[in-house]
């Protein structure tokens, strides 16, 4: 499945920051923003208003593995399921961003590019581990639905295991006593 994401820049009144990066909201992408059907990452400049910008981001694909069952499993069962969005500060903007858009985006040295969208709560703690910037996004309830589908499919939780206490395990003696 593809996806895009639209990141916000949000203004600030603040001495020392003016503005902060953060994504707004992971749609689904048939094609209808125009992106070419490459796997690149490409953003557009949406517009802006008095609280900031808006930039949408196409190129994203979300592939689903059994191995990560237990990270879907934690997300779908948190109060509010969410996607998981990993982005940096670009520098090399001409690599991420489409033509039309490019001198609106030259305005600033840097430009928060996401580079990967996730629901698994294990791989974005991963990325955090890492030292990767990733924010979260609320998930609608027809994203929500369609991974708990997956999950109640093939999440399987590993069966507890009881460990006896201590004091049923019997002292260690030798033989002689």
């Amino acid at each position: 499945m593809r996806f895009a994401v639209l990141m916000r820049k949000h203004n600030l009144d603040n001495p020392w920051v003016s503005y902060r990066w953060a994504p707004q909201e992971v749609l689904p992408d048939f094609g209808q923003y125009g992106a070419q059907s490459s796997q690149s990452i490409t953003g557009q400049f949406l517009g802006k208003d008095p609280e900031g910008e808006s930039w949408l981001f196409t190129g994203f694909e979300l592939n689903l593995f059994l191995d990560e069952a237990e990270g879907y499993y934690l997300n779908v069962s948190a109060t509010k399921p969410c996607w998981f969005v990993m982005w940096r500060l670009e520098e090399d903007i001409e690599r991420y961003i489409d033509s039309q858009s490019l001198e609106m985006a030259k305005s600033e040295s840097t430009i928060a590019v996401p580079h990967r969208i996730c629901v698994s709560y294990n791989e974005a703690a991963r990325l955090l581990d890492g030292g990767e910037s990733v924010d979260t996004v609320p998930m609608n309830n027809e994203h929500a639905s369609w991974l708990q589908d997956y999950v109640n499919e093939h999440y399987r939780p590993e069966p507890k295991k009881r460990h006896k206490p201590a004091s049923f395990k019997g002292a260690e003696r030798s033989a002689e006593e």
